[in-house]
């Protein structure tokens, strides 16, 4: 259930809000929708160049492992964690980045924290005997948390950094996988696992003029703190006499405002859609409630949350804040448990006269904190909670009370409008800055696998991209027919929740089980058979939940990919509890539906593949 909010909305004002949510929405729309942005490539690749790691020169490698992890973020460690863990020695992390840590790897500007409570969203916090020391914990702390993992289970012992995969190829007589890369390298894996995140490649407005701007100019993602001065704990001094522009307003921008803000000379922020800005309340970790906890507490409050986001009955919550407030509010993008006494369209009611008192409860919080009127009105968020993912800041709204701070607001020429070599331009009006900072987010959910730039090929040469041409097959998400000991960390056909690390910590654990049990089996490897894959689409389309109607009110976003479509059908909609449910007790069970014994064992798996993917 959700907390009540203060506000209560009539059926009258919840038309007259439609209407004024439809009116913003229409504001902001593009017939370009998700194509008004551009790729950090090509002539723009320097958005994308790591400004923490110096870049080695090494030997290609030709060897062979038994385990290849390709990401170094959390689910890659936490896969690592655990099938060293299971006994497995030869394990090789290979990332993009110059370190582990993923995510946090890349984004290091000031002010970056989680969104999640640390004591659930950091794991392995009682394995390597760390406590955060707040509630939501930096960055550089996540970071650093990421490298005592990797330490702890001994995975740096044969990781390739700066290195991206640029073909997978099964091999149907050796039963393993050709790995090649950028670098050269030309290597042998039996499983490979891609954990490559979705939250590393930056994507730019794609602007008339970004590229005739001379001035300086970088992404939030690859923060320069050669121009600004500081580190992410230390003042940006050689900001003091800038201009500085920000161009993006979502949960980035959230955090990093209010630091420029206090170093530029003036800071210019040039917002499209303001974010619900609700609040953070962080504070230190309190050393008499570490004292108290048990062992085994970081599992119970990690799974505590997870049931009450996922609308699952828990005896008491653990765990309250902005996230547990609301859980109904969220269902229409993460999955979870809904409430079954109602008809759907009274539920839907009952959750919109909600959604709308939770919005204005945010409304007002605006008009109480920011002391310009004009301001004020451009800061508030006309659309439904779930439109854009939630914010929460003690610090963001002040910052607009700041002489030095100008709000542009963008909505009604759909974004900024183009650049000069000295300025950025909004419609007629021009703003001279000497630095324009994108915080404009990443190609969100493309993974290099989605997107094809890691071809994968699998038995008799078969790709990946064209198994899956008409939608992916998997079976629970993490491994397909035709593509032997390759598994996928990511929420599709899978589970997800906004504490998406306790999503990956179980995915990993029911991959290193599988691998385990196939080592322990003599299995000759380990693929899906058609059947069970078909089985399990049909169970995801099934249970799915049609929130096209939802996401189309919305104002665009990542989530309607800019106003061109709905997220339905890719998750597994009855919720993460359920899930995690159905993989315990198929690790029960024999995992026949998996393990490949032989070649005549594969050739009556392929047997039924016409008839399942019929």
């Amino acid at each position: 259930m959700n907390q009540p909010a203060n506000n209560t909305v009539t059926l009258e004002e919840l038309a007259l809000l439609r209407e004024h949510y439809r009116h913003e929405r229409d504001r902001r729309t593009r017939p370009d929708g998700a194509r008004q942005y551009r790729r950090a490539a090509g002539e723009f690749k320097y958005y994308v160049t790591d400004p923490y790691t110096d870049r080695e020169d090494r030997a290609p490698k030709q060897d062979r492992v038994e385990v290849l992890i390709i990401g170094a973020g959390f689910g890659g460690l936490l896969t690592g964690a655990f099938l060293r863990e299971s006994g497995v020695a030869s394990v090789r992390l290979m990332d993009e980045a110059g370190d582990v840590g993923g995510t946090w790897y890349w984004n290091r500007y000031p002010g970056v924290r989680c969104d999640i409570e640390s004591y659930v969203y950091m794991p392995l916090l009682e394995e390597t005997g760390f406590m955060p020391t707040e509630r939501y914990a930096t960055g550089e702390e996540i970071r650093q948390h990421a490298v005592r993992i990797a330490n702890h289970y001994d995975l740096y012992r044969d990781t390739l950094f700066q290195t991206r995969a640029t073909s997978l190829t099964w091999d149907e007589i050796e039963n393993e996988w050709n790995v090649v890369t950028d670098r050269g390298d030309e290597f042998r894996a039996r499983y490979v696992i891609t954990s490559s995140g979705t939250l590393t490649q930056p994507k730019l407005p794609g602007v008339p003029g970004i590229d005739r701007f001379q001035g300086h100019t970088f992404h939030t993602s690859r923060w320069d703190y050669g121009y600004t001065g500081g580190s992410p704990a230390e003042p940006m001094t050689n900001l003091a006499d800038k201009r500085v522009a920000v161009v993006g307003t979502g949960a980035t921008g959230l955090q990093v405002i209010p630091q420029l803000a206090e170093a530029a000379k003036e800071l210019i922020v040039l917002q499209r859609t303001p974010s619900t800005v609700d609040v953070r309340d962080n504070r230190p970790t309190d050393p008499d409630w570490v004292s108290s906890l048990a062992p085994g507490w970081q599992q119970r409050r990690m799974d505590n949350f997870l049931n009450v986001l996922a609308g699952e009955p828990v005896d008491e919550m653990l765990v309250t804040d902005g996230w547990t407030r609301t859980p109904s509010l969220q269902r229409h993008i993460i999955s979870g448990a809904v409430d079954d006494s109602l008809e759907d369209a009274e539920r839907d009611l009952r959750d919109e006269l909600d959604d709308a008192a939770t919005m204005n409860r945010i409304r007002d919080r605006v008009n109480e904190v920011v002391t310009d009127p004009a301001t004020a009105e451009a800061l508030k968020p006309w659309y439904r909670y779930m439109c854009k993912r939630p914010g929460f800041s003690d610090t963001y709204l002040e910052t607009f009370n700041r002489p030095n701070v100008t709000l542009v607001d963008t909505a009604d020429f759909r974004g900024i409008t183009g650049m000069t070599e000295t300025a950025v331009l909004v419609g007629d009006d021009a703003y001279e800055v000497d630095c324009i900072i994108m915080a404009t987010g990443f190609e969100a959910g493309v993974s290099g696998v989605i997107s094809g730039t890691l071809p994968v090929y699998g038995r008799g040469g078969t790709q990946l991209l064209q198994a899956w041409a008409k939608g992916p097959r998997t079976l629970h998400g993490f491994f397909t027919h035709g593509f032997p000991n390759l598994f996928q960390l990511a929420a599709i056909q899978n589970a997800n929740s906004v504490n998406f690390v306790h999503i990956l910590q179980e995915q990993a654990r029911h991959i290193a089980a599988i691998i385990t049990r196939a080592t322990s089996t003599g299995a000759a490897r380990v693929e899906p058979t058609a059947q069970a894959e078909a089985d399990w689409v049909l169970t995801v389309q099934q249970t799915a939940r049609d929130v096209a109607a939802f996401q189309a009110e919305c104002t665009p976003g990542y989530y309607n990919a800019e106003g061109t479509q709905a997220i339905t059908g890719f998750t597994y909609a009855p919720g993460p509890v359920a899930f995690h449910q159905i993989l315990r007790e198929w690790r029960e069970g024999d995992m026949s539906d998996v393990l490949v014994r032989d070649d005549d064992d594969l050739r009556a798996r392929d047997s039924v593949l016409s008839g399942a993917n019929a």
